[in-house]
């Protein structure tokens, strides 16, 4: 499987930017994707040294829309630990 489809988008929320000061990042990924699946896939993308993959699955909310109720997808989240002196992953294309 193609790196670009096991890892959707970055996570960018107020407590993944503070996870960044400690080295690690937050991604959607596919949710049939395992930890090892990861590790090459955000090693292979960003050329950087990873430590450790933790993943989890995130329930969908649920939604209503007057009478009208449903459910947002399921999806899974992973938090990527960069090894220390490895290089960063830099979204907001800063020098």
């Amino acid at each position: 499987m193609d790196p670009r489809d096991l890892i959707k988008r970055p996570i960018i929320t107020e407590r993944s930017t503070e996870l960044m000061e400690e080295n690690k990042y937050v991604f959607e990924v596919d949710r049939r994707a395992n930890k090892v699946e990861i590790r090459k896939a955000i090693e292979k993308l960003f050329d950087v040294q990873v430590e450790s993959v933790h993943t989890m699955n995130v329930r969908g909310k649920k939604k209503r829309v007057g009478k009208f109720v449903g459910r947002t997808p399921d999806w899974k989240k992973a938090i990527v630990k960069l090894k220390p002196g490895s290089k960063t992953i830099d979204f907001f294309g800063e020098s």
